[in-house]
């Protein structure tokens, strides 16, 4: 079967995948070999958001609204694959908190992921082993985030703003503090209004600029 690429990641093996659109049940995503050939073709679900993997050998895929209500692996909102397209975890909310609607915003490195959903945007923290915390979150609609340690920068808006802004954060055991927020600025200073979907990666967020071939990197 051959897919028309919608998203691409390299897997820390050497291999790396390739995703594409597809309707439920269908094999849309592929893995292919350091001589660029398949070695799997599997079923990752409708209305991927986010594809990415992380340096120890997992995949991670978060989907939203159009995918979470009609498929089932979608369902979950957010799940964990190895390198070889097998499904190890998927997110399965405590009682009385909200399911994944739509991830607003993921970022993955090591064993650890984090993800910011609508309707409510918890920040949610994810470990490799399956276990996972939620943490109230005061920046709302986030579309980015990078972390490091015990700090996060978001970009998204705050309680009063209508145009995102970023957002210096501490994370403590139970809730996101912003500690500073920022106008996003092109170097020379030019306000950022618009852009598309950030990726955060680590500690670096990265933004892509008047073309593909032009990208800006926020690293904390």
């Amino acid at each position: 079967m051959t897919l028309l690429p919608h998203r691409l990641d390299a897997l820390p093996n050497g291999r790396f995948v390739v995703q594409s659109h597809g309707a439920v049940g269908e094999r849309n995503a592929q893995i292919f070999g350091r001589d660029g050939r398949r070695r799997r073709s599997f079923a990752m679900g409708r209305a991927i958001e986010f594809m990415m993997a992380d340096r120890q050998n997992n995949l991670w895929s978060a989907y939203f609204d159009e995918g979470v209500y009609v498929d089932p692996i979608s369902a979950a909102g957010l799940v964990r694959w190895d390198s070889g397209g097998n499904q190890l975890w998927s997110y399965r909310p405590p009682q009385g908190i909200e399911h994944i609607d739509t991830v607003y915003a993921f970022n993955a490195v090591d064993t650890l992921a984090w993800a910011s959903y609508y309707p409510t945007f918890p920040l949610l923290e994810v470990h490799a082993n399956g276990s996972f915390r939620l943490r109230k979150n005061p920046v709302a609609s986030p579309v980015g985030m990078a972390v490091q340690g015990d700090q996060i920068l978001m970009l998204g808006r705050g309680a009063r703003d209508r145009l995102d802004r970023l957002h210096r954060c501490r994370i403590t055991g139970d809730e996101v503090v912003v500690m500073e927020e920022a106008e996003l600025t092109m170097p020379n200073g030019t306000p950022l209004n618009r852009y598309p979907r950030p990726v955060g990666r680590g500690a670096c967020l990265y933004l892509r600029g008047a073309s593909a071939r032009q990208w800006y990197v926020l690293h904390m």
